[in-house]
């Protein structure tokens, strides 16, 4: 097995939290501003919660102007990046700023990224490995929904309605230069989203933690605290969605769980997001809901080729009393995960997200096999056993 492998770690982001330093947008984005900004944001709560409106009127006190695109959904469209674009382009917008959550921001980026460079943004994201020819717009976020980390991430994922395909993209240029995070924006948030983001900030780390890379001590103990954080806070949230404390200690977990530095110098999968991506670009179920159903079946498939890291999981993470017997370990770790999952009120199987029974999932496990591995003659998904397409498919189809 490898040890900790060379790194180049470079983290750019402003980040400010706090209650109420939303309202100090304007005075906090004005050093990064060059020009015109696009405002981006979705649609319903932050409208009448009075958000953007708060964003606005700070933007406008500090002399920052500003054009304005709203109506990103979940699982953000590239239909909605193209006509940002556009949009940019004609206003001659030379930073982006993101009001919401991991869609809103992610399609944010995708505006950042296509606005400078010629042809189709779409292209960026089917081919992987591009490089734009131009590096993106800057990037600003208030962040509303703690849970995908794209605050802190240079990553951005779009889906493709035309094609039924969702897609990912990563330039450091799309770390964002500023990001605040006020946990009072989160209090109204229902339970199902804190759900849903606890579980993709935990994906996160088992995509990163769950590795055949060997020394690594302190990315270890730095995964493993964070996990058992995001664990501990959202069962309060779950009893007591207006707990602030809980709330901020969440969302500073989800932005270390996907900030790259509880991957430094470690092999990485990948798996787990590449087979959701798949569920949610064809049925549009909720990422983190989907999540909940691939993680353990994932788990429960690859977990005998590199049974230490899994043991050392259950064991540190989970709580497990340490044994001779590693399957026992392995799998009750499993368990006590599942019951998580539960307690949070998640799906545990395709039929809970609305995924029917006949589903096409050879195909989907054959498009994201593609996808993390395009060059290959037969495709794998990476991880400490990388999966076949067959072997991705039999994933699936455990958890009907």
């Amino acid at each position: 097995m490898p040890d900790m492998q060379n790194f180049n770690y470079h983290n750019a982001t402003r980040y400010v939290y706090g209650s109420g330093e939303h309202r100090n947008i304007g005075y906090l984005l004005k050093p990064y501003v060059q020009g015109r900004v696009l405002l981006h944001y979705g649609s319903g709560s932050v409208i009448r919660s009075g958000l953007l409106q708060a964003v606005r009127n700070s933007l406008a006190e500090h002399g920052i102007t500003f054009v304005e695109l709203g109506g990103v959904k979940p699982n953000p469209s590239v239909e909605l990046v193209r006509e940002g674009i556009e949009l940019c382009r004609k206003e001659d917008v030379k930073l982006v700023l993101a009001v919401g959550g991991g869609s809103v921001i992610d399609s944010a980026k995708g505006i950042a990224v296509g606005t400078p460079n010629r042809g189709d943004v779409w292209e960026l994201y089917s081919c992987k490995g591009s490089i734009p020819a131009n590096d993106p717009l800057p990037v600003a976020t208030v962040l509303t929904l703690p849970a995908a980390g794209s605050e802190n991430s240079p990553n951005t994922v779009l889906s493709n309605e035309k094609t039924g395909r969702k897609l990912g993209f990563k330039h450091m240029g799309l770390r964002p230069v500023l990001s605040i995070v006020d946990p009072t924006l989160f209090l109204t948030l229902p339970r199902t989203q804190m759900a849903y983001g606890a579980c993709d900030m935990m994906c996160h780390i088992f995509e990163r933690y769950f590795t055949n890379t060997t020394q690594t001590a302190l990315t270890d103990a730095l995964a493993e605290a964070t996990m058992r954080t995001i664990m501990e806070q959202s069962i309060i949230l779950s009893n007591d969605l207006q707990n602030i404390d809980a709330w901020g200690q969440l969302a500073l977990s989800g932005t270390v769980a996907h900030n790259d530095l509880l991957g430094l110098g470690r092999e990485q999968s990948w798996a787990c997001h590449a087979l959701e991506h798949e569920l949610s670009a064809v049925y549009d179920v909720p990422h983190g809901g989907g999540l909940a159903v691939i993680i353990p079946a994932y788990i429960e498939a690859v977990w005998p080729y590199n049974p230490g890291i899994f043991a050392q999981w259950a064991c540190n993470v989970m709580g497990v009393q340490p044994h001779r017997d590693t399957a026992a370990v392995v799998r009750e770790g499993i368990r006590r995960l599942r019951t998580w999952y539960q307690l949070l009120g998640l799906p545990q199987t395709m039929q809970e997200l609305g995924v029917p029974a006949d589903a096409n999932f050879d195909a989907m496990a054959a498009a994201a096999c593609k996808v993390y591995d395009r060059e290959a003659a037969t495709p794998t998904l990476a991880g400490v056993h990388p999966l076949t397409a067959e072997e991705a498919a039999s994933i699936y189809k455990v958890t009907i």
